[in-house]
C-alpha cells in the first residue's frame, strides 16, 4: 500500500494531506523544515515504511522507519507541531493554520482504522512525502508517477 503526503511549508509549520489513490484520509501538521535537525525539524522528503506502534503514552500509533540521520520518528495525536511534536508528523481533521489542526486523536483513530487491515495482514505500508507542488506537476501530466 502506497500513501502520499503533500507537504506545503511554512515559516512557522509544515501542513499536509495524506492520500491513498484518490481518497483524501487526513490532514497532517509537523514542525517546519530545518534541515532535518533532530527534535526541531519536519523529516526529509521521500519514501518510508510505517509501522504500526503502541505504548502507555501515547496509545496506538504509527513509527517512520529508517529516516536518515533520526531516529524515533513516529505518526502520532497533537494539535500544535511546535508545542505537541519533536520532529514527528500527525493527522488532523483540517488546518488551522501553519502547523496547527484541530480533532487529532480521532484523526488518528481514523486513520489506523483505515490502515488496520493492511497492518493485520503483514502488507507493507509506504508513505511517499512530497512537496505539494509535486502534486501539481502529478496532475498536468497524468500516469507519471
Amino acid at each position: 500500500m502506497l500513501l502520499l503526503l503533500f507537504r506545503t511549508y511554512h515559516k512557522e509549520g509544515t501542513n499536509g494531506e495524506l492520500w491513498r489513490e484518490k481518497q483524501l484520509l487526513c490532514h497532517t501538521i509537523e514542525l517546519p523544515w530545518q534541515h532535518n535537525l533532530p527534535h526541531i525539524s519536519c523529516i526529509p522528503e521521500g519514501m518510508y515504511t510505517i509501522v504500526p506502534r503502541e505504548n502507555e503514552r501515547l496509545g496506538k500509533h504509527i513509527a517512520v522507519l529508517d529516516v536518515p540521520g533520526r531516529k524515533g520518528i513516529l505518526l502520532h495525536p497533537a494539535n500544535d507541531a511546535r508545542r505537541e511534536l519533536q520532529g514527528c508528523l500527525a493527522p488532523v481533521k483540517s488546518h488551522t493554520g501553519p502547523g496547527r489542526g484541530i480533532l487529532s486523536r480521532q484523526a488518528m483513530t481514523d486513520l489506523l482504522d483505515y490502515l488496520q487491515p493492511a497492518f493485520e495482514q503483514d502488507e507493507k505500508v509506504q508513505l511517499l512525502i512530497l512537496n505539494v507542488s509535486d502534486q501539481l506537476k502529478t496532475l498536468a501530466r497524468p500516469g507519471q508517477m
